[in-house]
């Protein structure tokens, strides 16, 4: 998940597996939105027991390995490493947790940090070599405190911060307008996935 800050682009497409979901369920659904759209990230939440998480790691990198997409699991460090993923979204973004985590997947590996509204953990995630963070929510949702990651944010990180910013949580069309200048992913999940037709939904939603 590399950009070049210098150069303006629109946003890449970075999805969220549904929470708990079965593998067997989510993989011809996963497939269909690989074919149509261009992914450059897949999230799976931490959430669950590890043998079900495992499945899923394993399906998922099937798919999106053969097309190039990274993956990365939140928080379990040791997932990633077994199941061959290619990094952690860590939902607690203090330094001492990315520097954990980069000891133990290596200099490659992708470290991603949650770091909820605040620009002050932003960076220290940033200073602690953080390959890109995200903050969120950008509407009312239960993600994080609930505290909401303004416009504002975004314009600033991405005038004074190089480190690519993602974000994520109560997305919605007229809010991706705004942030598509100012942003480097957007991280879509929980809006599609409610949908009878997860990929039609993101086609309403995405135009990347």
């Amino acid at each position: 998940m590399t950009d070049q800050p210098d150069a303006p682009t629109a946003p890449q497409l970075y999805l969220i597996t549904p929470v708990g979901a079965e593998p067997s369920a989510i993989q011809p659904m996963l497939a269909e939105i690989i074919e149509r759209f261009e992914v450059a990230c897949i999230r799976i939440p931490g959430a669950g027991d590890e043998a079900k998480l495992g499945r899923m790691a394993d399906t998922v990198r099937e798919l999106a390995h053969a097309h190039d997409i990274a993956v990365v699991i939140e928080d379990h460090v040791q997932l990633a490493q077994q199941h061959g993923l290619d990094g952690v979204h860590l939902l607690k973004s203090g330094g001492r947790h990315i520097r954990q985590a980069r000891a133990v997947l290596g200099p490659d590996a992708i470290v991603g940090a949650y770091c909820n509204a605040s620009r002050h953990e932003g960076m220290t995630a940033a200073e602690a070599g953080a390959d890109y963070v995200s903050f969120g929510p950008v509407r009312p949702t239960s993600l994080g405190s609930g505290e909401m990651a303004e416009p504002e944010l975004f314009a600033w990180w991405s005038e004074m911060i190089e480190v690519p910013v993602v974000a994520e949580g109560g997305l919605d069309a007229a809010i991706m307008g705004k942030l598509a200048p100012i942003t480097d992913f957007i991280a879509i999940g929980s809006e599609i996935w409610s949908a009878d037709n997860p990929t039609k939904a993101l086609s309403h939603l995405w135009r990347g």
